[in-house]
C-alpha cells in the first residue's frame, strides 16, 4: 500500500504529526494530488545533484499543469484557483533552488515514516503491556468523560427542578382560589389538596438543594481536571517541544490537549447557564435559608474564576520561532531574514473566533540590557486569531517576522559579559480577551523558549550547540543569564542528544559503540564512560588553544559531510564512522588483505573521512595501512596525496570487504554509478587522467603481474582513495557523489 495512504488510516495523535510537517512551503495538497509520482522518485538522490533536482522540480510543475486539466474537465474552479497559486509559489520559492524542494520532500518522506513506524510500535506495544503514558491519558479520558456526565445529570435535574417548581406554583395559585371560592369543597378535601401541596415544597427544597450541591461537586471535579491540565499535561506538552526541537522524538498530542481544555471550558460555561437558570428560579420562587440563594455568589464566583485561570494558560507557542532556510535548527535567527512562528488557543470555542488580537513583542521583560544587544522586531507583528486559516482550530501564524540590531555607540563586544551566539534572548506575545456578556477580561501571554540571534550564518553552528545545551538541561523559559554560568552536563544526556542529532537528518542515529568512542573523547577513557560523568560547557563548545577546535564543531562538520556527500553509505551503515585508532586497529588485526574500514578524521574541524585497509607488506604479511590525509568532500583529491600500492586480496582481487562484516558488492549497489567520459566538450565529472608512478617495479611488469581489475573493484578505488592506483587512474571529483 502506498505510503500517503497508509498515513491517512492513522489515528488523529499520528495524523496531527503529518500536519505539522506540511506549511505554505510545501503544500499538503501537493502531497495528496500527486503522492504516486512523489512517492516514485527517489528524492535523496535528487537532493544532491543540482541538474537532476531541476528536472525533478520541471517534472513536478508538469504534474500539476495535469492536475489543474482534471479540474478543469470537472468545472471545479475552486480547485484550479488552488492549483495555478500553488504552482506560482512553487516557482516563486524553488525556481532558483531547486535543490531545496528536493530537501524538504525528502525529509517530509522521511519523517513520514518514522510516524508509521512509531504508529505501528505503538499498536505492537499495544498487544502486550500497556504503557505508562497511555494509561495516564486514558485517566484523563475518564474524567473527562466523568465531568461531561455529571453535566448531563445536572441539565436533566435542574429541568425537574423547573418543572417541580411550575407544577407547585401552578396547585398554590389553584388552592388560593378555591380557598376563596370554595366551589362545593369540603374542608376535608382543602385540607387534603394542602397536604400535597406541602409535600410537593419538601421535595421541591430537596431537588434545589441537591441542585445546589451537585454543581459543588461538579466544579470540584472541574477543578481537578484542570489542576491535571495546568500543571501536569500542559508542562509535559511543552517538554515534548522542547526535546522535538533538538532533534528528539516530533512533539504531538496539541490537538489531544485543546479537546480536553476546550472540554474543560465548554463545562464551566454551561455551569455558568446553569446558574442563571437557577437565578431564574429564585426569582419566582424563595424561602428562608434558600441553597441558590446562599450559595450563588460562591458558585459563579468559583466558576468564574475556574474559567479565567483555564484561558489565561491556553494561549501557547505551537510552533517554535524558525527560518524557512534551515527548518531543521529552530531558534536560530538571523537579523534581517525573515522568520515564522505559530500560535494556538487551546480552548476552540465559536465565541473566540476572531476575538483574540496577538501582538509578538521582543526582550520585553529583559531588565538587564547593559551589554546586550538589542533588537527592534520588524514586519507583521499583530495577527487575529481564527479558525479558519489552521485545520479548524483558533490559531494565528507569524509568518513575515525580522529582526534588526539596534545600533549603539560604542563596542559592543568589548562590553558584553556573552559572546553573541551564548546571548539569549526571548519572544513573546500578548492578548487580550474581552466578552462583556461574559464577564470576561483576560489577559493572555505566550512565551517561546529563548532565541538565539545571529548576524552571520557562520555563527549558526555555535548558536545551535547553545540552543542544544539549554533545551537539554532546563525547562524554563525566562532563564535569559543561562549562560552567564552553564551548568554542566551529565554523559547519559549529552549522548542522546547527540544521536539525536544524527537522527534527525539522517536514517540513522549513534550506536553504543559510536558514543563509547564519543564518550573517551569527552572524559577521557579513565573515566570509564560513566553515564553521570559530568561535560562542562566549555569543553563541549570551547576549545581549550587556539590550534584546538571545540568538540561540537567536529561533530557539526561530520554531519555537514554526511549530509552532502556519503548519505547512503551513513544509512546503510557502511561508515563505522567515530572509531578511536586503536579501536580501528583492533578490528583490522584478524581481517584479510582487502578489508577497510572508514572512519571520521579526528584532526579535521571541517569533517573529512579516513580510509583504512590491510594489505601484504614486503614480507607478505598483512599489514595496516591508512594513507596520509583524509577526504573531507570539499577538495576534488585528498590532501597530501602519497603514491600507494594497491591493496589486494589473496586470490589477486581487489578491495574486498568493508567494516562492519559487509560484503563489498552491497557497498557497490549502493555507489554512484561512474559518468560517461567527456563527450561533446561537456564535462564527465572526471579529472583528466594522469600517470603516476608508485612503484620501483616498471608498470609494464607491474601490470604482467596482477591480474586485472573488475570496473568495479575500479570504482571502489576511485571513491574512496581517489588517485592512488597503479598507473593510470580516473579521480573523481568528489562533488558527485553522496
Amino acid at each position: 500500500m502506498a505510503q500517503w495512504c497508509q498515513l491517512q488510516m492513522l489515528d488523529s495523535k499520528y495524523l496531527e504529526q503529518v500536519d505539522q510537517l506540511y506549511d505554505d512551503s510545501f503544500p499538503m495538497d501537493i502531497r495528496q494530488y500527486l503522492s504516486r509520482w512523489i512517492e516514485s522518485i527517489d528524492w535523496d538522490t535528487v537532493a544532491i545533484q543540482d541538474s537532476l533536482a531541476t528536472v525533478r522540480f520541471h517534472d513536478l510543475l508538469a504534474q500539476l499543469d495535469d492536475q489543474h486539466s482534471r479540474f478543469a474537465l470537472e468545472n471545479n474552479f475552486l480547485l484550479q484557483h488552488n492549483i495555478r497559486k500553488i504552482k506560482r509559489n512553487l516557482q516563486d520559492r524553488f525556481q532558483e533552488d531547486p535543490v531545496h524542494m528536493a530537501m524538504i520532500i525528502s525529509r517530509n518522506l522521511k519523517e513520514e515514516q518514522k510516524i508509521l513506524a512509531n504508529a505501528k510500535s505503538t499498536e505492537q506495544e499495544g498487544e502486550g503491556a500497556v504503557s505508562t503514558m497511555v494509561v495516564e491519558k486514558q485517566k484523563l479520558d475518564n474524567k473527562v468523560k466523568e465531568m461531561k456526565d455529571r453535566l448531563q445529570v445536572q441539565d436533566q435535574n435542574i429541568k425537574n427542578v423547573e418543572d417541580l417548581q411550575d407544577e407547585y406554583d401552578f396547585k398554590i395559585n389553584t388552592l388560593k382560589n378555591r380557598e376563596n371560592e370554595m366551589n362545593g369543597m369540603t374542608l376535608k378535601d382543602l385540607e387534603k389538596e394542602r397536604l400535597v401541596i406541602s409535600t410537593m415544597c419538601y421535595e421541591l427544597k430537596a431537588k434545589r438543594q441537591d441542585v445546589v450541591t451537585q454543581l459543588l461537586d461538579l466544579l470540584n471535579v472541574t477543578n481537578a481536571l484542570l489542576s491535571d491540565l495546568i500543571s501536569e499535561e500542559l508542562p509535559e506538552w511543552k517538554q515534548r517541544q522542547q526535546i522535538a526541537c533538538i532533534g528528539g522524538p516530533p512533539n504531538a498530542c496539541v490537538d489531544q490537549l485543546q479537546n480536553w481544555f476546550t472540554a474543560v471550558a465548554e463545562s464551566l460555561q454551561q455551569v455558568r447557564q446553569h446558574l442563571k437558570k437557577l437565578q431564574e428560579l429564585e426569582q419566582k420562587f424563595t424561602y428562608e435559608s434558600d441553597p441558590i440563594t446562599q450559595k450563588k455568589a460562591y458558585l459563579e464566583a468559583r466558576a468564574l474564576e475556574l474559567l479565567k485561570n483555564l484561558l489565561s494558560k491556553s494561549l501557547v507557542v505551537e510552533r517554535l520561532p524558525c527560518m524557512p532556510t534551515h527548518p531543521q535548527r529552530p531558534l536560530v535567527l538571523k537579523t534581517g531574514v525573515q522568520f515564522t512562528v505559530k500560535l494556538r488557543f487551546l480552548v476552540k470555542l465559536q465565541e473566540f473566533n476572531y476575538q483574540l488580537k496577538v501582538k509578538a513583542l521582543f526582550d520585553k521583560d529583559v531588565t538587564e540590557k547593559k551589554g546586550f544587544r538589542k533588537f527592534n522586531i520588524l514586519g507583521t507583528n499583530t495577527k487575529v486569531m481564527n479558525m479558519e486559516e489552521s485545520n479548524g482550530s483558533l490559531a494565528a501564524e507569524f509568518r513575515h517576522l525580522q529582526l534588526k540590531e539596534q545600533k549603539v555607540a560604542g563596542n559592543r563586544t568589548n562590553e558584553g559579559p556573552l559572546i553573541v551566539t551564548e546571548e539569549l534572548h526571548s519572544l513573546s506575545f500578548e492578548s487580550e480577551l474581552q466578552l462583556n456578556q461574559s464577564g470576561l477580561d483576560i489577559k493572555l501571554e505566550a512565551m517561546s523558549l529563548p532565541v538565539v540571534v545571529i548576524s552571520n550564518v557562520c555563527q549558526l553552528p555555535s548558536a545551535w550547540a547553545s540552543i542544544l545545551w539549554y533545551n537539554m538541561l532546563t525547562t524554563e523559559p525566562k532563564n535569559l543569564k543561562f549562560f552567564l554560568s552553564p551548568p554542566p552536563a551529565k554523559w547519559s544526556q549529552l549522548s542522546e542528544v547527540l544521536s539525536w542529532q544524527f537522527s534527525s537528518v539522517t536514517k540513522r542515529g549513534l550506536n553504543q559503540e559510536q558514543l563509547n568512542m564519543l564518550a573517551d573523547k569527552l572524559l577521557g577513557t579513565k573515566a570509564q564512560r560513566n553515564p553521570e560523568g559530568q561535560i562542562p560547557w566549555t569543553k563541549f563548545c570551547k576549545s581549550a588553544n587556539e590550534k584546538a577546535f571545540p568538540f561540537w564543531l567536529w561533530i557539526e562538520g561530520i554531519l555537514d559531510l554526511i549530509k552532502r556527500h556519503l548519505l547512503p553509505l551513513w544509512n546503510d551503515g557502511s561508515i563505522m564512522g567515530f572509531i578511536s585508532k586503536e579501536r580501528e586497529k583492533a578490528l583490522l588485526s584478524d581481517k584479510c588483505p582487502g578489508t577497510f574500514l572508514l572512519r571520521f578524521s579526528e584532526s579535521s574541524r571541517e569533517g573529512a573521512i579516513t580510509f583504512t585497509w590491510i594489505e601484504h607488506d614486503v614480507h607478505g604479511k598483512a599489514a595496516r595501512h591508512t594513507p596520509k590525509g583524509t577526504c573531507d568532500g570539499s577538495r576534488k583529491h585528498p590532501r597530501k596525496p602519497a603514491p600507494l600500492p594497491v591493496p589486494q586480496h589473496p586470490q589477486g582481487q581487489g578491495l574486498w570487504e568493508v567494516l562492519p562484516q559487509t560484503h563489498r558488492e552491497f557497498v557497490l549497489a549502493s555507489a554512484p554509478e561512474p559518468m560517461d567520459v567527456e563527450n561533446n566538450g561537456e564535462k564527465s565529472g572526471y579529472m583528466k587522467t594522469e600517470l603516476i608512478s608508485v612503484s620501483e617495479v616498471h608498470p609494464s611488469r607491474l601490470h604482467d603481474n596482477m591480474m586485472p581489475m573488475s570496473p568495479d573493484e575500479y570504482r571502489v578505488l576511485e571513491q574512496f582513495v581517489s588517485h592512488r592506483d597503479i598507473d593510470a587512474v580516473v579521480s573523481p571529483d568528489l562533488d558527485q557523489f553522496p
